[in-house]
């Protein structure tokens, strides 16, 4: 606690700072005018340092700025908003008062000071700035508490719309972009694809290996179509099991049809040992593509079932394929 007294009479300065600390209202410092004061408070630097002041005690009338004067410009300043300042004055009519309040003083002394006002008026303020500065404490904690919930909050966000395993977006996310973007293919006239791709043969690589290396195998798979895709708007989901799902935004089915391509290249060159395939001895994918313009009178779904009967048509065609849905198709 610190209270400062501004004052040109040094009487005056000696006889409240030995009265104030008599009282055990603790470090106590004194300046004769108004100047000194702005530079112990730090006014004249940019943001101004509160040098943890609990109350000011204000002589009225001092030569070069008066106290009224000097309160209005500490007061402008925001960080001493909250810092009380009693105006200590001879003059107690109606209108000096009413400049003090206005200057933002919060309470006033009459001279010759009674020793017993000092004392209530000082504790009466010095309680409240100390409310205050409790209710400031609580109101900065809360907003602290709550900038840490809203952090938590977008991180579980964040990893609701995640595959728990590979990292990439879940079913669930994928449904929601989905919706987002068939509407927008809609509104704006732009082409719309799916491309949906599962792994040749997964079962007999989980049987072979075993459930770990089959979810290692999933991962790896998703990292190697994840590095084709390079635009921000394209999303890799995992669409369930070993099954994935991208969703190209303004992409016709000719660029579509190069993205799985790409897709099927990369994971093959990533050589993921597989013993057990009936097709090759390692990790290949089958494709199926499905895009092109959307209409109001298209289902929602109607994209996503041309692309999984492309995939279908892609494994019982040989695997390791990319297919175009016959719609779409040239």
């Amino acid at each position: 606690m610190a209270i400062l007294i501004v004052d040109d009479s040094a009487d005056s300065r000696v006889l409240i700072k030995r009265f104030l600390e008599k009282h055990g209202f603790g470090k106590i410092l004194t300046v004769e005018n108004a100047t000194d004061a702005f530079a112990l408070l730090g006014l004249d630097q940019p943001e101004g340092l509160a040098k943890n002041i609990d109350l000011i005690l204000m002589d009225g009338v001092m030569p070069g700025i008066d106290g009224i004067k000097a309160c209005q410009l500490i007061k402008s300043h925001t960080c001493f908003k909250d810092v009380p300042i009693i105006i200590i004055t001879a003059n107690d009519n109606a209108e000096t008062l009413d400049k003090a309040f206005a200057a933002g003083a919060i309470d006033f002394i009459t001279k010759p000071i009674k020793q017993l006002e000092l004392k209530a008026r000082v504790n009466s303020v010095l309680n409240m700035k100390h409310a205050i500065d409790q209710r400031k404490a609580r109101e900065a904690e809360l907003v602290k508490v709550l900038e840490e919930l809203e952090s938590v909050n977008r991180e579980l966000s964040r990893l609701s719309s995640l595959d728990g395993l590979t990292g990439i977006a879940n079913r669930r996310h994928f449904d929601q972009i989905y919706e987002l973007e068939r509407q927008r293919a809609v509104r704006t006239g732009h082409d719309l694809s799916i491309v949906f791709f599962d792994i040749d043969f997964f079962k007999y690589y989980n049987d072979t290996y075993g459930h770990q290396e089959g979810d290692d195998c999933l991962k790896k798979v998703a990292a190697a179509a994840g590095s084709v895709l390079k635009r921000p708007g394209d999303l890799l989901a995992r669409y369930g099991g070993e099954e994935f799902v991208v969703i190209l935004p303004e992409t016709g089915v000719a660029g579509a049809y190069k993205v799985a391509q790409d897709i099927r290249t990369s994971v093959e060159k990533g050589n993921i040992q597989h013993s057990a395939s009936k097709l090759t001895d390692h990790i290949t994918v089958s494709i199926g593509v499905a895009g092109g313009k959307m209409s109001l009178t298209d289902k929602p779904q109607e994209l996503l079932t041309l692309a999984d009967k492309a995939l279908y048509e892609a494994k019982s065609g040989g695997r390791n394929q990319v297919r175009i849905a016959e719609r779409y198709s040239d």
